[in-house]
């Protein structure tokens, strides 16, 4: 499985959107490169939760427009890597609605925020053959 890397700003710019997004979940998208196996992050872009108000203490949702837009936005070998979402008062790791609704390729970075501070950031991956999620390094 190939690693996906962070600089330490833009791991701290995942928290502090958790952070401002709580009790809710915040979301956004991950732009970059595939180099030498590993994902390059060059840019993460919040977007905002789409989801119902009234359920987005749990579920976040980028709308296939969103997607449509940041994907024309990639050229020269830039990529949408994935996306990011924080789970409020849970644990960093994928829902089984997260599972339902994720696609293969995509890497989806979790950020844990329990009363208004992070506390875990992982990193997962969709298997397209077991349909179930494996964790990705993140590198600093």
């Amino acid at each position: 499985m190939i690693p996906i890397v962070l600089t330490s700003d833009q791991r701290r710019q995942i928290e502090q959107e958790g952070i401002s997004a709580y009790p809710n979940e915040c979301c956004g998208i991950i732009f970059g490169r595939e180099i030498s196996r590993r994902r390059i992050v060059d840019e993460l872009t919040p977007v905002p939760n789409e989801f119902e108000t009234g359920e987005q203490f749990h579920r976040f949702l980028i709308t296939p427009q969103t997607l449509l837009k940041a994907e024309k936005q990639c050229t020269d070998g830039r990529l949408v890597l994935g996306f990011y979402h924080s789970h409020p008062d849970a644990p960093a790791r994928p829902s089984e609605y997260d599972r339902e609704h994720g696609w293969p390729f995509y890497s989806y970075i979790i950020v844990a925020i329990h009363q208004k501070k992070p506390v875990d950031m992982t990193c997962w991956t969709l298997d397209e053959q077991t349909e179930q999620f494996t964790k990705q390094d993140i590198q600093t």
